[in-house]
Formats: structure tokens, sequence, C-alpha cells
């Protein structure tokens, strides 16, 4: 669970280290296997997370939106990282597509918070 944000959300990219991690190092080309939780920065509502699904994702750093990429880059596997994203590096004011139902998963110009878990990088 992620709390809201308190104050005015960050206008540039934000990461803070909540277990520094030992193993291999991501860079911008690594594939990295990860658990992760997703929310709006504003009201902490959860719009997506791997945890749920029982299931680590994998993917290219080069496949994911800028903010998501450069907040997982620099990260030694083991650890875990709140990444604070705003507008400009994520899904800018276009948002993401809608959802079942009718609703959208990522609002226009949401700032997004990540908690990720770096489990591999391959």
């Amino acid at each position: 669970m992620i709390a809201a944000g308190t104050g005015p959300a960050p206008t540039s990219l934000a990461t803070r280290d909540l277990v520094v991690g030992t193993g291999a190092l991501a860079t911008a080309t690594s594939t990295v296997e990860i658990q992760y939780v997703g929310a709006d920065y504003a009201t902490g509502k959860v719009f997506d997370s791997s945890w749920a699904r029982h299931a680590p994702a994998t993917f290219p750093l080069s496949g994911v939106i800028p903010g998501f990429a450069k907040g997982i880059t620099g990260m030694h596997v083991g650890g875990r990282r709140e990444i604070v994203i705003p507008p400009a590096l994520g899904y800018g004011s276009s948002g993401t597509p809608t959802g079942a139902g009718g609703s959208q998963a990522v609002g226009p110009n949401e700032t997004l918070v990540f908690v990720v878990d770096l489990l591999a990088v391959k």
C-alpha cells in the first residue's frame, strides 16, 4: 500500500532507496525482473501491482515510460526503491487507455509513485 503524497507533487524524477541491494546493477539497456506497485501520488490509489498478480514482471527498460526506466537504472539486485514520476516522464496529458468498466488506469497529468523490488538483471 502506498499513502497519498504530502505537499505539492515533484516536478522532476525523485528516487529513494528503501533497501540498498548488493547484486547486479541495472543499466538503461538492461532487461529486469521486478515486483512493483504503482499508485497515484495525489490519492495513493493503486493502479497496477505485480504483487497482486502473484507474479514478477520482466521487461527491457528501453520499453517502459522514461521515468520508470530512469528510476530503476542504477539499482542493484536485492534493492527496493520508491520512484516518484512527474507526468512529463510518465503518461503525460493523455494518461493510459480506458480499462474495464470505462475507468482509466492512469488519468491525464498524474504524478505516479512506484515501489520496486529488483529481483534480477538479465
